[in-house]
């Protein structure tokens, strides 16, 4: 006992705290990346979980992206990994959809990332007596699309959102995002969505039963407060919050709950 006492004080303090984890979910655009560019951590960090075989889940909102080009964009900011350490909004929708047994005949608005995670889970896409209405966002949208949706729920399809981010930020700044979208057939539907991607309850389940470890061992990691922390925080799940995206440290000010951990990089949270 006082050998492993001893060994404890040995070790900073940070790197203690670091044990105490068994498991990762990550945030991308933000977290590992910033759109095109590289940030400072981010591999390292990776780097860091593999050689300790430490259990990780990438996580995302995005469900514009397969899991194919998330791997490739990731091995070109140095990072690898695999498709099946990808879950995103619309593989996450995939998996809800499956799980509940209750039709497979889903008409989509969205992109190729929505569309192929719906293939490889055995579902119809369709536009016709659909059971599903899925949203995610889709950048080529047109009235057209959100009419169809509104008629398909108002007969009886019930209505899935990928995400309820309201705004996503682009180079140019921000723009409407897949909550917009959502919102707009909600209120011409009049029926409310269910939302599975953060910081939704339903997309946590799905990565916790990935990990295989209990909340108590998970941190999960990320930029955007809205939507990487308050996942963590509704789960009961630790959370650390990278300064390198989304939200600031002026953010965190304003609001009740806070993230378990705030640091300016991952490279940061490595070195202390």
């Amino acid at each position: 006992m006082m050998c492993h006492i001893i060994f404890l004080h040995m070790i900073p303090i940070k790197r203690v705290i670091m044990l105490q984890y068994e498991g990762y979910l990550i945030d991308l655009d933000g977290t590992m990346y910033r759109g095109n560019e590289s940030i400072e951590g981010a591999k390292e960090f990776i780097t860091y979980l593999q050689k300790q075989s430490i259990p990780h889940l990438f996580i995302t909102n995005n469900s514009t992206s397969t899991r194919h080009s998330v791997v490739n964009k990731l091995a070109r900011f140095g990072i690898h990994t695999t498709k099946e350490q990808i879950l995103t909004s619309a593989i996450a929708a995939a998996n809800y959809i499956q799980a509940n047994h209750q039709g497979k005949r889903i008409y989509m608005i969205g992109e190729e990332g929505l569309q192929d995670a719906l293939a490889q889970s055995g579902l119809t896409i369709t536009a016709e007596d659909s059971d599903y209405v899925v949203v995610g966002l889709d950048r080529e949208l047109t009235y057209e699309k959100l009419a169809k949706a509104c008629l398909l729920i108002r007969n009886g399809a019930k209505f899935i959102s990928t995400n309820k981010d309201r705004a996503i930020p682009t180079d140019k700044g921000l723009i409407p995002g897949n909550g917009s979208i959502t919102t707009l057939v909600e209120v011409s539907s009049g029926v409310k969505p269910i939302y599975i991607g953060k910081p939704e309850h339903i997309m946590m389940q799905q990565a916790l039963q990935y990990l295989k470890l209990p909340k108590e061992k998970v941190l999960m990691v990320g930029d955007n407060y809205e939507t990487d922390i308050l996942f963590g925080i509704h789960a009961n799940v630790d959370t650390l919050m990278v300064l390198t995206g989304f939200s600031s440290k002026e953010d965190l000010l304003h609001v009740g709950l806070q993230p378990t951990y705030v640091e300016e990089n991952l490279m940061n949270w490595l070195l202390k």
